[in-house]
């Protein structure tokens, strides 16, 4: 039996990271910051995620860590040879904690970010149950979450797919995570499901 917060995707263990891989959560980044389409999925660029000191790391592990972290968590798809394949992360964000990456939070919610598959391990649905992972993680919150977001840039067709197959659905809203000076970053949520 798998401890809670983790789960098995064919041949991979999905699981929260520990506040001590803060270099593999590095390393990660960095392989997700090559990515193509990074410039429209992600906040930095690669020279300036490559050109922080290890402290940021180690407080960034730290903080999405299932033996550490409070209102944060990185999941991560292990394969078996201990490699990682793929990650998300889920910021808890609640009203009275004034708590909100991408504008105000009117509702007690959930934000994924940083939701990375490496090229390899692409189309064996690692992304669906890296998301699949991290709402079930969303809906044990106490109080309860009434829902997950997520923002994609208008022009990221692949990852607009991708989390519209998953279930979630536009919701008409934008912010402007890129910080281009304009909102092209489209809103999608998932809504808590009846009885979870």
């Amino acid at each position: 039996m798998l401890p809670p917060g983790n789960a098995r995707h064919g041949e991979h263990l999905l699981r929260p990271v520990r506040s001590a891989e803060w270099e593999r959560v590095r390393e990660l980044r960095l392989a997700a910051l090559r990515d193509p389409v990074a410039s429209l999925a992600f906040v930095e660029s690669y020279e300036e995620a490559e050109a922080l000191p290890d402290s940021f790391w180690q407080e960034r592990a730290e903080g999405g860590s299932e033996d550490r972290g409070t209102w944060i968590r990185q999941f991560v798809a292990e394969a078996p040879d201990g490699s990682w394949a793929g990650t998300a992360t889920v910021l808890v964000e609640r009203p009275e904690d004034g708590r909100a990456i991408f504008g105000e939070v009117t509702e007690a919610q959930a934000t994924v970010v940083g939701v990375y598959v490496r090229p390899e391990a692409r189309g064996a649905g690692l992304v669906d149950a890296l998301l699949r992972v991290a709402a079930g993680w969303t809906w044990s919150q106490e109080p309860p979450l009434s829902r997950v977001r997520l923002f994609v840039h208008e022009e990221n067709a692949r990852a607009g797919a991708v989390y519209r197959r998953f279930g979630f659905a536009p919701t008409g809203g934008r912010a402007d995570t890129l910080g281009s000076g304009a909102p092209r970053d489209l809103e999608y949520e998932l809504r808590r499901p009846a009885g979870e």
